[in-house]
């Protein structure tokens, strides 16, 4: 982790905190662990991949938590090191379906979407919540997108679709599991220039014989406008988190914040 990370933040704000932040080793997911581990926390953290040369966390997992397997892995590790969690941030999602709209996407391709962005969090959150609500004490969060209310047909419509159904579920959960001690909330981003995000503006950049700045206007046009003129930064929705995940948010429960830099329209 190279980058400064660019706001202020309390040493202890987390100290003693159990935190599983799931993708945490790229793009919005590392930011989250940047900051919760600068607020003291011990911080565990999943990927597919290995982790990062100079990323260093409390506990890492190597699986794929889009499948029931990986979670599984997942869950047993964290269990056997640490009893439990007290902020659950499942923040894995994504989509590789190819382009062509409902047409292209196979029942492979809609598994794969639900899996990834729904099932991977119900998984998980059915193995913690039990120690939380022991405990009368637990938060959980769900990255979403705000492509469960402005889908993207082309290539994300399973993506935004399964997304959709983890705001129903979200917001279930949390009536359920309110009254017993545990918050859950959402948080939903808009086009967020991760270091992936970055690259796909190169890339467009250099296809189409355009500058970058050109490159990420078009990009942020094809999502209907960004009015605050530019993508979020990933620190930005850490930041988020962060608040939310603390006591500062106390009252704040089954509830979707969007992060969008103004792209959802007022409903």
């Amino acid at each position: 982790m190279t980058r400064t990370y660019p706001f202020p933040v309390s040493g202890d704000e987390f100290k003693g905190k159990r935190v599983l932040v799931t993708g945490g080793t790229k793009g919005m997911g590392q930011a989250m662990v940047r900051r919760f581990i600068l607020s003291g926390a011990s911080v565990a953290t999943t990927a597919r991949s290995p982790l990062p040369e100079g990323q260093t966390v409390a506990l890492f997992v190597q699986t794929d938590i889009g499948t029931a397997v990986g979670v599984q892995d997942a869950i047993n590790r964290v269990q056997r090191e640490w009893g439990g969690l007290d902020i659950l941030v499942n923040n894995v999602g994504g989509s590789d379906a190819p382009n062509g709209g409902y047409k292209a996407l196979s029942d492979d391709d809609w598994q794969k979407a639900l899996n990834v962005n729904l099932l991977a969090s119900v998984r998980l959150d059915r193995a913690f919540l039990p120690g939380m609500i022991e405990r009368k004490s637990g938060v959980i969060l769900h990255i979403s997108s705000i492509q469960h209310r402005l889908p993207l047909y082309d290539a994300t419509l399973a993506y935004a679709a399964a997304k959709g159904a983890l705001n129903t579920y979200n917001k279930g959960l949390a009536n359920e599991v309110g009254p017993k001690g545990v918050r859950v909330n959402m948080i939903s981003p808009g086009f967020i220039e991760t270091s992936g995000a970055h690259g796909m503006i190169v890339q467009l950049a250099q296809s189409r014989g355009i500058s970058e700045d050109a490159a990420r206007q078009q990009i942020m046009n094809m999502i209907g406008g960004i009015p605050i003129g530019r993508p979020g930064q990933p620190e930005e929705v850490a930041e988020l988190v962060a608040f939310l995940a603390s006591d500062r948010a106390a009252s704040i429960h089954g509830a979707d914040y969007i992060i969008d830099g103004g792209t959802m329209p007022t409903v």
